[in-house]
């Protein structure tokens, strides 16, 4: 199967009616392929809490809190960014709510997401939707009652809580730790986490996964035609162990080749209006589970992917490029162009540098504006020289990379495409 076919195959998984119509067979490779997709988020979250739950002292319904920004050895989570302290709880409502404590945080930028384990969004609770007064709230699981104050209710039984607190580093380190700490999570104590296959198992294993973790987070019924579709992979079965290998094989060479349906416009990518919360573009949420778990949905942050030497986001060139920024952006919050190497299986992770710089933004410090206010970043694997040293964001040494710009609490114009980066060029 080559390229265009994948991709033309990609194109067709947005699960039209007729796509949809005939029930899976044991030996139906395209079910097969769909029901690896469809399954991928859970798999993904799964992997991510059993990982987290490595960490000395960490606990189901216990918030634990990252002290330092993200840098080259943050490999946790696919595509972390360099401006905020995360801190993040897995969350096991099966036994009652849990109750979030948000402190005052004033003029502070932060963001509480709570995510299902299909990665949709329930609510954010942060600047945007909340204030910096804080408050208290109620997390409800399905079919739950609550008494408590300001309840919001989960799609799920479990859940992933992830926090946000805006920190420029240095000198700021000590408050943004104040204001994390100020953070609080109180739930029932917790059954222990079973161990569930990775995305990289075996079909046998990773449908195994999949039904077993359906069966302790099930499914919207908005998702019922595909479950029914793929019911022999993901329901009772049984299946063919080989047409379950094939039709893993071209699951994965799409998430490889189909780069999540992005297409690129004026050198950018610019997210669906479905990220965050995907509804049922089930390729999409399926290929933004591999390349940035977590991600938050358009109206806190919007995430755009420069689209590289291949025109699908990755460069690998030793060219000096350069990115042209005007002096503000269409934003009410902050942005921040962050650089990644890129792996074999698809994910992205801050690279070693000189600099130990990892993005430059609106806050970086030392920078040479131009005469207007705007900003010319250079971007190579090697020091470009002169003035331009001082607006060096280094690529990997060797190898692909990628290029993100995250634009937090975008305006109007950034989210209708009324605006569009200007894009990365060769110098």
């Amino acid at each position: 199967m080559n390229r265009r076919e994948l991709l033309a195959m990609a194109s067709a998984l947005g699960f039209t009616p007729a796509f949809q119509a005939r029930a899976a067979t044991p030996t139906d490779t395209t079910a097969a392929r769909d029901a690896y997709l469809y399954a991928l988020p859970l798999i993904e979250m799964a992997t991510t809490r059993a990982r987290m739950l490595k960490a000395p002292g960490a606990a189901i319904n216990k918030l634990d809190h990252a002290r330092t920004l993200s840098d080259h050895t943050s490999r946790r989570v696919t595509t972390p960014n360099n401006d905020t302290l995360y801190s993040y709880a897995f969350l096991d409502l099966t036994s009652g709510p849990a109750i979030l404590t948000i402190p005052p945080m004033g003029q502070r930028y932060y963001s509480a997401a709570v995510m299902d384990m299909f990665t949709n969004n329930n609510v954010v609770l942060g600047t945007r939707t909340i204030g910096g007064e804080g408050g208290t709230f109620t997390l409800v699981g399905p079919g739950q009652a609550s008494t408590g104050p300001n309840p919001v209710r989960i799609a799920t039984p479990h859940a992933w809580l992830l926090l946000r607190v805006l920190t420029d580093g240095g000198d700021d380190l000590a408050a943004a730790h104040k204001a994390q700490d100020g953070f609080g999570l109180k739930g029932a104590a917790a059954a222990p986490v079973p161990g569930y296959a990775t995305r990289d198992a075996a079909p046998e294993a990773y449908f195994a996964a999949a039904r077993a973790l359906l069966a302790s987070d099930p499914a919207p019924p908005t998702d019922l035609r595909i479950l029914r579709r793929t019911a022999a992979f993901l329901g009772a079965g049984p299946f063919d162990a080989a047409t379950a290998a094939g039709g893993v094989d071209e699951a994965k060479l799409i998430t490889v080749f189909a780069k999540g349906r992005q297409t690129f416009t004026g050198g950018w990518s610019y997210p669906r209006p479905t990220l965050g919360d995907y509804g049922q573009d089930y390729l999409y949420r399926a290929i933004v589970a591999l390349q940035g778990l977590g991600a938050l949905p358009v109206a806190e942050a919007m995430y755009m992917k420069a689209a590289g030497d291949d025109g699908a986001g990755l460069f690998t060139g030793d060219d000096v490029y350069r990115l042209s920024l005007p002096a503000k952006l269409p934003l009410d919050g902050f942005w921040s162009l962050s650089m990644y190497e890129a792996t074999a299986d698809g994910q992205f992770f801050f690279t070693d540098n000189p600099l130990k710089r990892y993005t430059i933004g609106d806050r970086t410090k030392g920078l040479k504006r131009n005469a207007d206010g705007g900003l010319d970043i250079w971007i190579s694997r090697t020091d470009p020289g002169g003035e331009r040293s001082a607006n060096w964001l280094p690529a990997p040494k060797t190898g692909p990379f990628a290029m993100y710009l995250r634009a937090y609490l975008p305006r109007a114009e950034l989210l209708d495409g009324r605006y569009r980066l200007p894009p990365v060029v060769k110098a």
